[in-house]
């Protein structure tokens, strides 16, 4: 653990997800290739798009509607419907692509927390208020860790996502706190350590998924503090949290 600056009196944890709490990049890689695999079962044409293919029809989607950038699921249905387009009746494309979404969907949410995580969650949220505030749209329930967390917020096309102020002005609203004595965890340095520190949030930066190294991933603002490990936040909260 190392800190840039003091910690003041945390009464709430904000947290990220992806990348934070679980390595997210092997679990989007498996869902993405499921739905290939589906989409070549049962709807050809739609299967045989490259993925250069699909890159450009979200970035024209996004070109038409810019507020899909933040609403990954929204995206990816409204994809499934042009995609799908050659190979359904126009009738049945918002039942077809909403089936493909739903079993994308499963298959990202197929996955479990390691036991340190829900240990680390389980003991937090005895202590202060937690709030998810993730970019991405996993399903917390089906995963199983909803319950250690008030609130879960999601980007969306209501919701800009990270690092717009947005949701972490939600977040302390929800919690009747000034931002000062929030404490956001999250491995991205611009999405989560700038955001959240220019929405006035104390800022722990921690990634599960690589080797910490802040001179390789040079932030526009230093966090709060550098974790080793995520339970290091009891650590914290032992002497800091109200």
């Amino acid at each position: 653990m190392r800190f840039f600056r003091p910690l003041a009196t945390v009464s709430a944890v904000t947290f990220d997800l992806d990348d934070t709490l679980y390595n997210n990049e092997p679990v989007i890689r498996y869902a993405t290739q499921q739905l290939q695999l589906h989409l070549k079962q049962h709807y050809p044409r739609a299967g045989a798009l490259t993925p250069s293919e699909w890159q450009l029809i979200n970035r024209a989607l996004i070109a038409q509607t810019p507020a899909l950038a933040s609403d990954m699921g929204q995206l990816r249905l409204r994809a499934l419907r042009q995609a799908l387009q050659n190979d359904v009746d126009a009738s049945d494309i918002h039942a077809a692509a909403q089936s493909c979404f739903d079993f994308f969907y499963a298959a990202r949410s197929d996955f479990k927390l390691d036991d340190e995580v829900h240990t680390t969650l389980e003991q937090l949220s005895a202590q202060v208020p937690l709030i998810a505030i993730t970019n991405g749209n996993v399903n917390a329930k089906t995963v199983g860790f909803e319950h250690y967390f008030t609130h879960i917020l999601h980007a969306s096309t209501a919701r800009p996502m990270k690092p717009h102020p947005a949701m972490f002005e939600e977040a302390a609203s929800l919690c009747g706190l000034a931002p000062q004595h929030m404490l956001h965890v999250g491995d991205n340095l611009e999405k989560d350590v700038m955001g959240a520190h220019r929405a006035g949030f104390q800022t722990a930066w921690f990634a599960c998924n690589r080797p910490m190294n802040i001179n390789r991933e040079p932030p526009t603002v230093l966090p709060t503090v550098v974790l080793d490990n995520l339970d290091e936040l009891l650590q914290l909260c032992l002497g800091k949290c109200s």
